[in-house]
């Protein structure tokens, strides 16, 4: 059985343009390879190791970037449902009066410095099933903290 990812429609177009941008890249790669060659003996030539390299990398995120394009599920705007879910967007206050946003999202897409946070994370764990004016205690290495849900959208 396959993996299936969730993301939302943006985390979907981001893929795209990174398969576009990624796909765009095989042919100055393979120059690359096609000039290094040219330098001579391939097991002393350090140019041509990093293009095979480079070219791997490039090769391997295709192939990935591809598989979870094929076994997608797009996350819906939970509609009218008071309980944090996949794709809400959450916004906590703590005792202290620090404000923070997140969206809980999958965990391709989960990007914790720009506010989203993955289903399978400590604090996504922590976030979903609950619902507004609920405390979430959010267990990070620095500290515990104590926030109250202010909004859900």
């Amino acid at each position: 059985m396959k993996k299936q990812f969730l993301l939302t429609k943006d985390g979907i177009t981001e893929l795209e343009r990174e398969l576009a941008e990624l796909t765009a890249e095989r042919g100055p790669i393979a120059d690359r390879i096609k000039t290094a060659r040219e330098f001579g003996d391939l097991a002393e030539n350090a140019e041509y190791s990093s293009a095979r390299l480079e070219q791997e990398r490039c090769e391997a995120r295709i192939a990935e970037v591809e598989n979870i394009l094929q076994n997608v599920e797009v996350i819906k705007k939970p509609k009218g449902d008071s309980k944090v879910q996949i794709g809400s967007q959450v916004k906590l206050k703590s005792e202290s009066g620090v404000t923070k946003e997140f969206q809980v999202v999958g965990t391709v897409e989960a990007d914790p410095l720009n506010g989203k946070i993955s289903d399978e994370s400590p604090i996504g764990q922590a976030l979903l099933g609950k619902k507004e004016n609920d405390s979430v205690e959010i267990v990070t290495p620095a500290e515990t903290t104590t926030y109250k849900i202010v909004d859900i959208s």
